[in-house]
C-alpha cells in the first residue's frame, strides 16, 4: 500500500509541476525540456531528495523513485516513435531512402568504429567497445525532435536532414540490441550465426505485423468509427500503439519499434490526423515525464568526483559526432549552413543508450563503473541540448549565404505538404452529397482541395477511391490545423447538420478570424444563425432550389431563357441582400 501511494504521490508532483511550469517556460521563452530536465536534477534523489533526513517535510515535494518513474517514462518516447510514424508513411520513407539508410546509416556505422576503438584504446574489451561505440552513435530521437517542433524547425531542410539520420538511428536500435545480445552469449563464429538468426526474427516479426495490420487493424478501425464513440476510438489507438509495442518487445524487439510501426501502418489511412489529435496529449505529458526521469537520474556529484575526465568524455563525444554527421551530409550534397546545424544538433548521446546498456550490463558486456560513467556522458549531452540547439541556429544563420536561398543551396527537395496539398487549397467540412459535388468540380478545375467528415464510412469510401477524405471533427481546431488550414485559401461547411454546421462555423471563425468561410444553409433563417457565427457567406439550399425550379418553370410557360436567367438573378440578389441586411 506504501509503494502505492508513494507512485500516486509522484504522478500528482510531476502533474504539478508540468501545469506550473510549462506555462512559466513559455512565458520566459526557454525550452520545456530543459525545464523538465532541469526540475527532474532539483526535485530527484540526487537533488533536494538528498536532504529528506534532515528535513523531513521535503518528502512531499521530492520524487524518490526514480526507477519507477523511468518505466512510464519509457512511453513516452513510445508514443514519440509512433507519432513519427504516423507522419511518415511508407511512401515517403522511400522518398527520403538516400538520406535515411545513406546519410543516416553512414553516420551510425563510422561513429560506431571511431567510438567503438577508442573505447578498446582505453582498456575495454572487444565485446564492449562494440557496445559502447554503437549505443553512444546514437542521439536523442525525444529531445532533437522535440526542439525541432517546438521552434518550428521539423519541415525545415535542417528538419529533414535531421529527422532522416534520427529515423536511422531508432531503426538501427534492433540490431543493436540483437547484436548486444549475441555479445553477451555467444564469440566469433557463433556470434555472426547468432546475428544472423536474430536479424532473420526481426524481420520475419516486422512482416508478420504489417500482414497482421493490413488485414486486421484497419477493418477494426472502421469498424470502430462506424460506432461514432470517441471512447472506443481512443481506446482502440491506444490498443494498436500499446499492443504493437509489447508484440515487438516480446519477439525481442523494442517497445519503440513497435509502436513506430503501428504509427507507419495507420499513416495511409483516413484517421491519421484525428489520432494525431488524440495522442497529443498522452505524448506531450509522458514525453515531459521522460525529460524529467533524465534529471531525476543525473548525480551531479558524480560529476564533481571526477570532473575532467567527464567533461573531456562529453566534449570528445560531441566533437566526433559533430564532425562526422558535417562530413557526411556535406557528402550528400547538404549546404554548409544545413550541415553545421544538423551535426551540433546531433552531437548528444540519445535515450536508447539506457536500454542498450542495461542489457549489456545484465549479460556482462561491460562493467558497472564502465556503464554508470557512460550514462553519465549521455545524459549530461543530453541536458546542454537544448542550449547547444540555439548555438547551432547562430552558427546555420552565421554559414547561410545572404545572395542564395537556403532551399537551392541544400540541394534537397523542398519540404513535402501534408498529402501533396499546395497553398491556398480549399478545406471542406462534411463530404455527403453536397460536399463530394462541390470536390468534383474544384477537381475538375484543378484546385487543391481536402475534405474532413465524421462519417468513418464516407471517409473510408473515397479515400479508397484516391479523394483526399479523412476521418474527424471539424470543429477541432488541432485537425483543421494537420489539414494546412494556415494555408488554406477558403474553409467550406457542406453538412446538413444544424447544429453541427454552426459549431463548426463558430470554432473556425474564433481559431482563423480572417479565413473566408462558405457554408451551406438549411434555409433563411439556418443562413442568418451562420452569419451569426462568423460564415463570411452563406448559400440556403432552399432558396437555391427553388430559385432553380422557378427558372425551369419560366422556360416551360413561354418565357424566354434569357429573361428567365435574369429574373432569377434579380430574385438571388434581393435574397442574399436580405441575408447580408
Amino acid at each position: 500500500m506504501h509503494q502505492h501511494t508513494a507512485l500516486i504521490q509522484d504522478v500528482i508532483i510531476f502533474l504539478i509541476v508540468a501545469g506550473f511550469l510549462v506555462p512559466i517556460m513559455q512565458r520566459l521563452t526557454i525550452s520545456p525540456v530543459l525545464g523538465f530536465i532541469v526540475t527532474g536534477l532539483v526535485i530527484g534523489p540526487y537533488g533536494l531528495g538528498r536532504f529528506t533526513d534532515t528535513v523531513p517535510w521535503l518528502s512531499y515535494v521530492v520524487i524518490t523513485d526514480a526507477e519507477g518513474v523511468r518505466t512510464f517514462a519509457e512511453l513516452g518516447v513510445v508514443f514519440l516513435l509512433f507519432i513519427i510514424g504516423l507522419e511518415l508513411s511508407v511512401e515517403r520513407l522511400i522518398s527520403m531512402r538516400n538520406l535515411v539508410f545513406g546519410l543516416g546509416g553512414l553516420q551510425v556505422v563510422l561513429t560506431s568504429i571511431v567510438i567503438g576503438l577508442i573505447a578498446f584504446a582505453f582498456g575495454n574489451s572487444t565485446q564492449a567497445a562494440i557496445v559502447l561505440g554503437s549505443c553512444l552513435a546514437l542521439s536523442s530521437t525525444a529531445i532533437v525532435m522535440q526542439l525541432l517542433i517546438e521552434t518550428k524547425r521539423l519541415a525545415t531542410p535542417t528538419g529533414r536532414v535531421s529527422f532522416s539520420i534520427l529515423l536511422f538511428q531508432d531503426l538501427a536500435v534492433v540490431p543493436i540490441l540483437f547484436l548486444t545480445g549475441v555479445l553477451g552469449e555467444t564469440s566469433g563464429n557463433g556470434m555472426a550465426v547468432g546475428l544472423i538468426i536474430a536479424l532473420s526474427k526481426a524481420a520475419f516479426v516486422i512482416c508478420v505485423i504489417f500482414l497482421i495490420g493490413r488485414l486486421v487493424v484497419r477493418p477494426l478501425f472502421r469498424f470502430v468509427g462506424t460506432t461514432k464513440s470517441r471512447e472506443l476510438f481512443m481506446a482502440m489507438v491506444l490498443l494498436a500503439i500499446i499492443g504493437t509495442a509489447v508484440i515487438t518487445e516480446r519477439a525481442g524487439l523494442s517497445l519503440a519499434l513497435g509502436a513506430f510501426l503501428a504509427g507507419l501502418l495507420l499513416s495511409e489511412t483516413e484517421y491519421r490526423h484525428q489520432i494525431d489529435v488524440d495522442v497529443e496529449p498522452f505524448k506531450g505529458l509522458l514525453l515531459g515525464l521522460f525529460f524529467m526521469s533524465i534529471g531525476l537520474s543525473l548525480d551531479l556529484t558524480a560529476v564533481w568526483q571526477d570532473p575532467l575526465r567527464i567533461v573531456a568524455s562529453i566534449i570528445g563525444l560531441l566533437a566526433i559526432k559533430s564532425v562526422i554527421i558535417y562530413g557526411l551530409a556535406r557528402a550528400f550534397g547538404v549546404a554548409r549552413p544545413i550541415a553545421a546545424e544538423s551535426a551540433l544538433l546531433l552531437g548528444q548521446g540519445g535515450e536508447f543508450a539506457f536500454i542498450v546498456l542495461a542489457l549489456a550490463l545484465t549479460l556482462s558486456v561491460v562493467t558497472n563503473d564502465v556503464s554508470q560513467f557512460v550514462l553519465l556522458v549521455t545524459i549530461v549531452s543530453m541536458l546542454i541540448t537544448p542550449i547547444l540547439s540555439r548555438f547551432a541556429r547562430q552558427v546555420g544563420v552565421y554559414l547561410t549565404p545572404p545572395a542564395s536561398a537556403e532551399s537551392a543551396a541544400t540541394g534537397l527537395a523542398p519540404p513535402e505538404v501534408s498529402d501533396g496539398l499546395l497553398l491556398n487549397h480549399v478545406i471542406i467540412a462534411g463530404y455527403g452529397r453536397v460536399g463530394q459535388l462541390l470536390g468534383s468540380l474544384l477537381e475538375s478545375q484543378r484546385v487543391a482541395h481536402v475534405a474532413i467528415d465524421v462519417d468513418v464510412a464516407t471517409a473510408a469510401k473515397f479515400r479508397s477511391k484516391g479523394r483526399p477524405v479523412y476521418y474527424g471533427d471539424a470543429s477541432q481546431t488541432d485537425i483543421l490545423q494537420r489539414l494546412g488550414m494556415n494555408d488554406a485559401a477558403s474553409f467550406v461547411v457542406t453538412m446538413d447538420d444544424r447544429n453541427a454546421a454552426e459549431e463548426i462555423v463558430a470554432a473556425v471563425r474564433a481559431a482563423y478570424p480572417a479565413m473566408p468561410i462558405i457554408a451551406r444553409a438549411r434555409d433563411r433563417e439556418h443562413g442568418l444563425k451562420l452569419l451569426e457565427k462568423g460564415a463570411t457567406s452563406v448559400v440556403p439550399e432552399t432558396i437555391e432550389a427553388s430559385l432553380d425550379l422557378a427558372e425551369v418553370v419560366f422556360c416551360n410557360i413561354g418565357i424566354g431563357a434569357e429573361a428567365s436567367r435574369q429574373i432569377i438573378a434579380d430574385r438571388r440578389q434581393i435574397e442574399r441582400a436580405a441575408l447580408s441586411s
